[in-house]
């Protein structure tokens, strides 16, 4: 019996460790299927040189083709698909390229609008300056 308490505990050994290895690559494979699920465009990430950025174009069929990354305003990298190491934000709430440009357009309406407002009221007050030039130049103003 005692010959044959080795071979039994290696053979368990051996069933435990390939029970483990596959448990976690399954558990490593839902973790990519998540992280490629969330990397879409608007999605903010943090790449493996410690860059954060938002993604502007990911293809998860083709993991060859690199993914496009805006870490400014108007500046993109190309970086490898697979040095995203995580997805800061999720792409709840996220504002799509049509949503930004829409916003972006509203946001130079306002300006125009507040210039515009400024000038009149610099012209206003011009306009009330020159009545006020009748007075004298040391006279208190009435009031």
């Amino acid at each position: 019996m005692t010959e044959w308490i080795l071979p039994i505990l290696l053979l368990v050994l051996l069933v435990f460790m390939f029970w483990s290895s596959r448990r976690r690559m399954a558990k490593q494979k839902l973790e990519q299927e998540a992280k490629a699920r969330q990397t879409v465009p608007g999605a903010e990430v943090l790449l493996q040189g410690g860059l954060y950025g938002t993604i502007v174009a990911y293809d998860p069929d083709n993991l060859d083709q690199p993914a496009i990354v805006e870490i400014a305003p108007g500046v993109d990298i190309k970086v490898h698909s697979q040095s995203i190491l995580r997805i800061v934000s999720p792409t709840e709430g996220a504002v799509t390229e049509d949503e930004y440009l829409e916003a972006e357009d509203e946001a130079e309406e306002y300006a125009a609008d507040v210039a515009e407002g400024a000038e009149s009221s610099v012209s206003d007050d011009a306009a009330a300056g020159e009545a006020d030039t009748d007075t004298e130049p040391g006279a208190k103003p009435q009031a």
